[in-house]
């Protein structure tokens, strides 16, 4: 019987298409801490570490077997399983946005008429991310989404995609 292309041929395996890198760096790592424990950080390019997320556990441990595998910033997620952490980490771009907004997500979208801002998932005026729309159309010519992200005081991780 042929294969119904329709419904046998984006299955996997059956392309040949390997799926997109998800992280930047795995590994392994023997740290202290309980099965299921986890927790999210960053990793600034001066070398200090923000937890995200998560109460339980050490970053240190986890960002030093990270060196030489990624280069930072990064943000990395880390989750406890049996004796042994797994720590995935994606680079990140880190700016300082100046001046810094009020909130700590920011949501900026330009469709080439009109701004649109949420700050913390509130509508907001453009004008309270000037700096961020300053990058994006530094970057971007036409539509652009950008999305930026406080790590601490008046340094933001962010994204930028052309639309």
């Amino acid at each position: 019987m042929p294969l119904d292309p329709g419904r046998h041929w984006l299955a996997a395996g059956i392309t040949g298409i390997p799926r997109q890198r998800e992280w930047d760096a795995v590994k392994l790592v023997e740290a202290p801490g309980t099965a299921g424990d986890d927790g999210e950080f960053v990793v600034l390019a001066d070398g200090r570490v923000l937890v995200e997320s998560g109460s339980v556990f050490e970053p240190g441990p986890l960002a030093a077997a990270l060196d030489g595998a990624v280069t930072a910033p990064y943000r990395a997620v880390a989750v406890r399983r049996d004796e042994l952490w797994a720590v995935g980490a994606c680079r990140i771009e880190v700016v300082q946005l100046d001046p810094s907004p009020d909130g700590s997500e920011l949501e900026l979208t330009w469709n080439g008429v009109t701004h649109l801002l949420t700050v913390d998932g509130a509508p907001a005026s453009p004008t309270r991310a000037e700096a961020l729309e300053r990058i994006a159309t530094g970057r971007v010519r036409g539509s652009y989404a950008a999305h930026a992200h406080r790590l601490e005081g008046e340094l933001w991780e962010i994204r930028i995609l052309a639309l």
